[in-house]
């Protein structure tokens, strides 16, 4: 009874592993694939090596690294208008699991997407923005285009991260669009006449009863809307 009990166990898990072989795609099938990649439906090898899974060299035996986002697996070369950011070529090791499934899951949630982990890259591509995302030609970032890490992270590219407040408090009337005190997109420079009705003339008289002289830095000494400036004068204790 045993014996036959272990020649039927040895005939079933002989059959299941010939099965495995043979036809692989009707024993354990995860989905469908891909489009692109609906010709090897039914050839779970030409991407997964025997008990070890799918791997990378498998993958780059039809996808050549140097050509991803620029030619196809044929060698034929993608029109410009279809074209990828070719940033492949930049990554640290040929992982492409790591962010690839030819069997796609659903995704119940945006967040459920894959989120590029950035640290793939080579250093110098990471600190290259450009060399993968199409610059921004508005005027929030006019001359700002190389500066992205000032106010982005790549974890979280939204929102910006820029702390307005370490320079000035934008609280009260002071909450407004960045073109009323920031001029001709130079974010480097500012001005208060865009809502205080002075004069230059008449702040430089107020401001030398105070031994004032210097009033071209405002936010030296004024920090919020609450009133009080703070702060030494001529330059004290507060950044510029």
């Amino acid at each position: 009874m045993k014996r036959s009990l272990w020649i039927g166990i040895s005939l079933i898990l002989t059959a299941i592993i010939c099965l495995s072989f043979l036809r692989p795609h009707e024993m354990v099938s995860p989905g469908n694939l891909i489009p692109a990649h609906s010709a090897l439906q039914n050839n779970c090898f030409a991407c997964h090596a025997p008990f070890q899974g799918a791997s990378a060299e498998r993958c780059t035996s039809c996808h050549v690294v140097a050509d991803i986002g620029l030619r196809t697996t044929k060698g034929v070369e993608i029109r410009q208008s279809e074209r990828r950011p070719a940033f492949h070529q930049a990554l640290t090791e040929p992982d492409c699991m790591a962010c690839h499934s030819d069997h796609p899951r659903p995704r119940l949630t945006k967040a459920s997407s894959v989120r590029f982990d950035h640290a793939l890259l080579k250093a110098d591509a990471r600190a290259n923005c450009q060399s993968c995302h199409m610059a921004p030609h508005d005027d929030l970032h006019r001359g700002q285009v190389l500066a992205c890490a000032t106010c982005h992270q790549p974890a979280h590219w939204k929102p910006a991260t820029f702390d307005h407040s370490r320079y000035f408090l934008l609280d009260r009337d002071h909450n407004t669009a960045c073109t009323t005190c920031h001029l001709d997109s130079n974010y480097k420079q500012y001005t208060c006449y865009g809502c205080h009705e002075h004069q230059p003339a008449k702040i430089i008289t107020k401001h030398r009863e105070e031994g004032i002289t210097n009033i071209e830095n405002c936010v030296r000494c004024h920090r919020s809307a609450h009133g009080e400036a703070e702060g030494e004068h001529e330059g004290g204790s507060r950044e510029d």
